[in-house]
């Protein structure tokens, strides 16, 4: 039996459709003065908790050069501060600015739109399908292999 066309697998499908939210989407981030790639840190760090870059790397599953990197540009960008650790003088607490805050609300409307967009003539049913056959992948990816 010969291999399927990787243009036929699950795993493209899900790569496509990621690419093209991400294309859609991101003018409009940019738009506000955010990119994709910071939502995870501003996802995180919107419940007000302070959190290390080493602890922000680990929840979002990036590399510490890349964390820095990320927040070195946010930081910038007046998106997030960083008081230092009382602790430990080498590490910081990051957290987000009042800009950032007051961001939130239109960066989650205008994720709302885009997703609305992507899943328009779904049913709810079908919706609710959807999400739950992701996290599913996404918790097979997750767990140790």
């Amino acid at each position: 039996m010969s291999e399927p066309p990787l243009s036929s697998l699950a795993g493209h499908f899900i790569n496509r459709a990621s690419r093209l939210l991400l294309r859609r989407g991101e003018p409009r981030l940019r738009a506000l003065g955010i990119s994709a790639a910071q939502l995870p840190v501003l996802g995180t760090l919107k419940d007000g908790l302070p959190r290390t870059q080493a602890s922000l790397a680990a929840l979002i599953q990036v590399e510490q050069p890349t964390m820095a990197q990320l927040l070195s540009r946010m930081e910038r960008d007046g998106l997030v501060e960083r008081t230092p650790d009382p602790a430990d003088r080498r590490s910081s607490f990051v957290s987000l600015t009042p800009a950032a805050k007051a961001l939130l609300p239109k960066a989650h409307k205008e994720l709302v739109r885009g997703n609305a967009e992507a899943l328009k003539g779904f049913t709810d049913e079908e919706r609710d399908t959807l999400v739950s056959l992701l996290e599913k992948v996404i918790a097979n990816l997750d767990s140790p292999s």
